[in-house]
């Protein structure tokens, strides 16, 4: 279903994530240039949307993300020699787009091994949030 909403509505990037998940999201906006550089769960801390230098990068990382070819370009995806991982649980797009499925199960914030999923993709793509250049 992600995808055909994506692809259907011309999206850069997308995700699917679990309720609540955007109150995580809001916990990692950087308000101000002096916020601290992790959120509470030790997340990287993400640029307002406005401070994101093009639409194509995505604003964030979900369970399920959806990436257009442009998004995918844009933060460097894929790479076979450091995105195995990520490309096992991954799915090309009819328009050649990519979608990622971040973890096994949906993403639960309480258990270690998913905040660490998280920590080495906003690693690995440090483009995402506006935090820098790919």
């Amino acid at each position: 279903m992600l995808v055909a909403i994506a692809e259907s509505a011309h999206a850069y990037w997308g995700h699917a994530s679990d309720d609540g998940f955007g109150l995580e999201i809001s916990e990692q906006l950087r308000r101000a240039p002096d916020a601290p550089k992790l959120s509470p769960r030790g997340l990287p801390m993400l640029e307002m949307p406005w401070h994101i230098r093009s639409p194509a990068i995505p604003r964030h990382l979900g369970w399920l993300n959806y990436w257009s070819p442009a998004a995918a370009q844009a933060i460097g995806f894929p790479d076979p020699a450091r995105d195995a991982e990520l490309l096992s649980r991954s799915q090309r797009t009819p328009s050649g787009g990519w979608v990622v499925q971040l973890t096994e199960a949906p993403l639960d914030l309480d258990n270690p091994a998913h905040i660490d999923a998280l920590l080495r993709a906003y690693e690995r793509f440090p483009a995402i949030g506006g935090r820098a250049s790919p």
